[in-house]
């Protein structure tokens, strides 16, 4: 029996439309490539204490490769097993789901099986099919639990999706948000007009992935024509990579985004803060060497303060990109007031024990 969104806790489905900071989580290895226990269980722990209003796991910062390496029940029940014994809040707690239709079921009944209130469902694996093929997929999977759309960007294995597969994929009775990350505005707004043209703006909860641009995503109104009426639609919360790490930075400007569009104007000094956050994404995600050490970017933020023992991904191959050390260091530097350093030091002892 499959779980339906009204299955799930209300105080989850509340902090989920009302919008939040949910980290894609990375995976803690070792020098030798196998799963660090300790170090993954402080990264939840910091997440949480952190403010973030869920977890994110078996998602692309988790590294899709844990699937062969044998690590994906394992990393998914470390997780949710970490959260549960550390906080008594409400935490969405989110799998990633991925392949073609068989494997996508059943990563959907093992992260159900756990006790998993959403899967984020990527399409990489179906580049080429009709857009039919799609939906019917979509469906099939949104049969074994709630569904998160993924808009993946192409430069990372997605494709162009138009607003006609949003309209239909929002129709999906059991689909309760979407993460955008086509990293393409015009690409996002298809998203947006989809899902008010499914009459879904109410169920459907839409969150940004969209690296470069996650300040204005969090405070532009949309105002869609539909129907003779205009529906007005927010992006509410993120469900991003570059949330891996700097997280209590992440939720206060979450909150500040928030207060912003309960007010009549947005502060100068709130849109102010786009362009440097985007820098540090570049940085961190290696724009410059296409995305190569977007991975590693994470982990070396995470090194640095001590939350992680090394940068080391399953693929030896994957590591920071050219240049990509000296961007952190510039970064860093040029932004103190967007880390958290403080924050992960006073209480890293405690999450490491």
């Amino acid at each position: 029996m499959g779980l339906r969104v009204a299955d799930c806790p209300p105080e989850v489905l509340a902090s989920l439309r009302k919008g939040t900071v949910i980290p894609a989580h990375p995976l803690a290895l070792n020098a030798q490539r196998t799963l660090d226990p300790r170090r993954q269980r402080a990264l939840s722990r910091y997440y949480l204490d952190a403010g973030a209003g869920g977890l994110a796991v078996g998602v692309h910062t988790t590294q899709f490769a844990i699937r062969e390496a044998g690590l994906y029940q394992p990393v998914l029940e470390l997780a949710i097993r970490s959260a549960r014994e550390w906080t008594h809040r409400p935490v969405i707690m989110i799998a990633g789901v991925v392949g073609r239709t068989e494997q996508a079921v059943r990563e959907a009944q093992i992260a159900r099986g756990l006790g998993y209130h959403a899967g984020l469902l990527s399409l990489a694996a179906l580049k080429g099919v009709s857009e039919d093929e799609l939906v019917e997929h979509a469906a099939t999977v949104a049969r074994e639990i709630p569904l998160i759309g993924f808009y993946l960007q192409p430069a990372v294995g997605g494709f162009v999706l138009p607003a006609s597969f949003w309209r239909r994929f929002a129709a999906i009775e059991n689909v309760v948000a979407i993460k955008m990350a086509p990293f393409n505005r015009y690409r996002t707004l298809d998203v947006v007009r989809g899902v008010v043209e499914a009459g879904a703006a109410d169920r459907v909860t839409l969150y940004t992935g969209n690296d470069d641009h996650i300040v204005p995503d969090l405070v532009t109104p949309y105002a869609i024509p539909h129907n003779g009426e205009v529906v007005r639609v927010r992006i509410r919360g993120g469900l991003l990579g570059h949330w891996s790490v700097w997280v209590r930075k992440a939720v206060e400007l979450l909150e500040q985004a928030h207060a912003a569009a309960a007010g009549r104007a947005v502060p100068a000094d709130l849109l102010a803060l786009d362009s440097q956050v985007t820098d540090c994404n570049a940085a961190i995600f290696d724009v410059a060497n296409n995305f190569h050490g977007v991975i590693a970017g994470c982990h070396e933020i995470l090194r640095r303060q001590g939350l992680l023992e090394g940068i080391w991904c399953l693929d030896p191959n994957e590591s920071l990109g050219p240049g990509q050390q000296e961007e952190i260091d510039r970064v860093c530097a040029a932004y103190p007031h967007l880390n958290d350093d403080d924050f992960v030091r006073q209480n890293l002892a405690r999450w490491l024990a």
